[in-house]
């Protein structure tokens, strides 16, 4: 982290609503230089170029100088979506719309390396080069960031008129310890299990897949669970109980059952998930192959709590064994 003098962090790292009138707006070379080591740290935790993260800071906070970056250390302008911590209120494309509150910037640039890899939007761009930044930037573009249609070229520019790709080297050490990208860590394969395997007859009839370590099947429009654990000599009660069901639901097309028990964390490099709309921490713990018990105590939540909102972040794996 960069050193500076007490006087230039208390000015940069953001001042209460009652010190605006001692406010001096700062250069853009002045914030890349404060901020640049936090980014490139954001790049080796998550795999997104510093140049990237550094040229959407600049140009959503701008510079800093933003009431939100000032006042709530939120340089990404990330709005509440289900957020659990301290918040501030302003305008933007609504009066009076609800941001989120960060106790430093540090933690803005780390929810914003998040929003990106745990969204399934953004997922592709993990699969470009870290130092492709035109790839990202183009990318992020594709993948709707931003409405404005020259966000691209804007981010480009800001990269190129300030040399930021110099912050996007590392070494070959180095990038081999990047996290894969989650689209290659959320990795669905179809299966033939062993001669030996108990279910190797049975599953000559149906494609098996595995995710997670975890073997399951795609439902068709006639199945129920019953028949399901009839076919694979399953109690009832024990395909519910591995599908976290206490009684038998109906089942729609290419639905999802696990004909085993699903495991207690994601995969590796899978640490976090966005909520989307309309899911639900079951459809979550389907989706990982995560047991719905182990995802209510990574999050601190109970069954009778309601489902968290979109844009919420969720933990799939437990907080001490996470990337940060």
């Amino acid at each position: 982290m960069l050193l500076l003098p007490a006087a230039l962090l208390l000015l940069f790292s953001g001042i209460s609503a009652q010190d605006t009138r001692n406010f001096r707006k700062i250069t853009r070379e002045e914030y890349i230089a404060l901020y640049k080591d936090i980014a490139v740290e954001e790049m080796h935790k998550s795999g997104i170029p510093a140049s990237i993260t550094l040229a959407q800071a600049c140009l959503e906070s701008g510079d800093g100088n933003s009431r939100l970056a000032r006042e709530a250390n939120n340089h990404f302008g990330i709005k509440c979506h289900g957020w659990q911590g301290a918040t501030i209120y302003h305008d933007d494309d609504q009066p009076n719309e609800c941001f989120r509150s960060y106790e430093k910037p540090e933690d803005s640039f780390a929810d914003h390396s998040d929003f990106l890899r745990y969204r399934q939007r953004y997922a592709s761009l993990f699969e470009l080069s870290h130092d492709d930044y035109r790839g990202w930037a183009e990318g992020l573009k594709k993948a709707g960031y931003a409405t404005d249609p020259q966000y691209a070229e804007r981010l480009i520019r800001i990269i190129e008129d300030n040399d930021l790709a110099r912050f996007d080297y590392m070494s070959r050490r180095q990038v081999a310890k990047l996290p894969v990208a989650p689209s290659k860590a959320d990795t669905i394969i179809a299966v033939t299990p062993s001669r030996r395997s108990p279910i190797y007859r049975i599953s000559l009839n149906r494609t098996l897949y595995e995710h997670n370590k975890v073997h399951f099947i795609l439902a068709e429009s006639y199945d129920t669970y019953s028949d399901i654990a009839q076919e694979y000599n399953l109690f009832l009660r024990e395909l519910l109980s591995f599908n976290d069901l206490k009684e038998e639901q109906p089942l729609e097309a290419g639905q999802i059952v696990y004909i085993e028990r699903k495991r207690l964390m994601a995969a590796k490099y899978l640490d976090r998930h966005v909520v989307e709309e309309d899911e639900t921490m079951w459809s979550i713990s389907q989706h990982y192959a995560v047991r719905l018990r182990s995802l209510y105590k990574y999050n601190d939540m109970r069954p009778s709590d309601i489902e968290p909102e979109p844009g919420t972040i969720i933990n799939i794996r437990p907080v001490r064994l996470q990337n940060r």
